[in-house]
């Protein structure tokens, strides 16, 4: 007899338990698993990686099995909503491995995919649902998915949720789910402002915390290095190569490594430099395909590449196994995501460590990372010859136009805002210089004094590439999106640009003029330029009917 068992869970849920080696529950699922047995709301609040999953699973797919229902085509019984794809992918998952022995299908759906396909499947109706909720109004909209038979509602990540603009598309979501259901929130940490606000989607519900709020794993060994920002590569590198050299038993200091940054460029950029000193590494961010994004975390997962590089958007979404150390090469600007991503290691029981590079302008970030976990990060100094080690790592080969763009970057990393310099050269076959056959600096020069009329003049919607899951939220809240062929280099639309400059000069580009502007016409009103239009004339001339005295419709 175990823990589970004396609840009185179903039997083929035990047996999908022992299957997974679960004997003795963890502090939340100690007290949540009876709440929600009784049928109750339930605020559930503990830091990542302590079975949330298991302590809403195990009671809803023990209620479902309970009470069996054939399925409704295009709905589903149970609904968990997900802030980001990789964690609505491992929580199905894990649900599939706790109903195994159990007569219950659960979907997943998410962006990143073709719609048409996740609808297909949703056709014969599901008892789990597990989306994020742009993917999910997307069905919603084409018809392909009802909420109305919906008898549990799980919220995961509640506090991420609202913090990415979730709120209206849960607002809607809310409005279509039957009054008569059961609603669970869980988060890793749940600030009081966003606590009020979910109560608005909750009634009267059982409030579960089983660990003060914002606190870290306290398996996790914490370090802080000081050190600058252009030596924070070579730091990585050099401690990477170290921890993953095979010992004389054949064991290695460092099984897997996580390593954050804060923009997805960057995340790019670290890679690069560690592919090309002999360390295999991976990224994994908003601007990966969800193909490429599944393959770097299957590869991080079996171990054929030990050091997967993210930005915060995927610290919820990553349960892997084997994490023993996790580099913060960025320290976040946002105390409360230091706190999910070391909770990527320790788990289960193991030990871990974290290790933050700490550079001049991030110390307020690491002050108020210290003040909400109430831990004190030891400080470490730089190795020994560190540099003359950082002096003999290779450099990443890049093209011109690769090294300009980093370098631009770089300069609105360090400053925190977005910027626009010069384009890079595309011009690679004439030694160095840029178009038309002038100097790099002349055509910088150019460059900037074109950005200059730009700014002068009208401005239109300005293209920001976005993530997945902004994507999904922007898709969610009813935004349309928005058509990035049409949008130029620098942002502009080629329709808002200004009308008054001649036609052949606008902006900094030539405009293709028509032929009809040059090639003369013979007969038909006259143009505004002076030139004739070409026409038929008197309007009647060609046995056709009349235009109108010749008259012509402008355009």
């Amino acid at each position: 007899m175990t823990y589970f068992s004396d609840l009185g869970l179903a039997e083929p849920l035990i047996r999908a338990l022992d299957a997974k080696g679960y004997a003795d529950p963890t502090p939340i699922q100690r007290q949540a698993i009876p709440a929600l047995l009784e049928g109750r709301d339930l605020l559930g609040i503990a830091q990542t990686g302590t079975g949330k999953t298991a302590a809403f699973s195990l009671p809803s797919l023990h209620r479902l099995a309970a009470n069996p229902k054939g399925r409704t085509s295009a709905s589903c019984r149970m609904l968990v909503l997900s802030p980001t794809r990789e964690l609505a992918a491992q929580i199905a998952e894990n649900m599939r491995g706790y109903a195994k022995f159990l007569n219950l299908s659960v979907q997943c759906v998410f962006g990143g995919i073709p719609v048409g396909k996740q609808a297909r499947a949703l056709v014969p109706g599901c008892d789990v649902l597990v989306a994020t909720p742009g993917r999910l109004l997307d069905l919603i909209d084409q018809r392909a998915l009802t909420l109305r038979n919906v008898e549990i509602f799980v919220l995961d990540e509640a506090d991420q949720m609202m913090d990415l603009g979730f709120i209206v598309p849960l607002k809607r979501v809310s409005a279509m789910l039957p009054k008569d259901r059961q609603s669970l929130f869980f988060s890793a940490t749940m600030p009081r402002a966003i606590a009020d606000l979910g109560r608005q989607f909750i009634s009267n519900p059982v409030r579960v915390e089983v660990t003060p709020q914002a606190t870290t794993a306290e398996r996790v060994e914490q370090y802080a290095v000081f050190i600058n920002q252009a030596e924070k590569q070579a730091l990585l590198t050099l401690s990477l190569r170290k921890g993953l050299t095979a010992k004389d038993d054949g064991s290695t200091e460092i099984e897997r490594a996580l390593v954050f940054t804060r923009t997805k460029h960057g995340a790019d950029r670290v890679v690069r430099h560690l592919s090309t000193a002999g360390v295999n590494a991976a990224a994994i961010h908003g601007n990966k395909s969800q193909a490429q994004r599944t393959a770097a975390l299957a590869a991080f997962r079996k171990g054929s590449t030990p050091v997967l590089v993210a930005t915060d958007i995927a610290a919820r979404g990553i349960d892997v196994s084997g994490v023993s150390h996790v580099f913060n090469y960025e320290l976040p600007n946002v105390a409360e995501q230091y706190v999910h991503r070391i909770g990527r290691t320790a788990r289960a029981g193991a030990d871990g460590a974290a290790l933050s590079f700490v550079a001049p302008d991030e110390k307020p970030y690491l002050r108020d990372i210290e003040k909400l976990t109430g831990v004190k990060l030891a400080t470490i100094p730089l190795p020994d010859n560190f540099q003359k080690d950082a002096a003999s790592l290779p450099a990443p080969s890049r093209k011109p136009a690769e090294a300009e763009q980093d370098a631009r970057r770089e300069a609105r990393d360090a400053k925190g805002r977005g910027g626009r310099g010069a384009r890079p050269n595309n011009n690679r076959s004439n030694g160095g210089q840029g178009r038309d056959g002038q100097s790099r600096d002349q055509y910088i020069r150019n460059e900037r004094m074109g950005d200059a009329r730009r700014a002068s003049a009208p401005r239109g919607p300005v293209f920001n590439p976005l993530s997945g899951e902004e994507r999904d939220a922007r898709s969610a809240q009813g935004e349309p999106r928005r058509d990035t062929r049409r949008d130029t280099p620098h942002g502009q639309r080629r329709d808002d640009r200004p009308r008054s400059a001649p036609q052949g000069e606008r902006g900094d580009r030539p405009v293709k003029i028509h032929r009809d502007a040059v090639r003369p016409a013979t007969g038909g009103q006259p143009r505004g330029d002076g030139q004739p239009r070409r026409g038929n004339g008197g309007g009647s001339g060609n046995g056709k009917k009349p235009n109108g005295g010749g008259q012509r419709r402008w355009g």
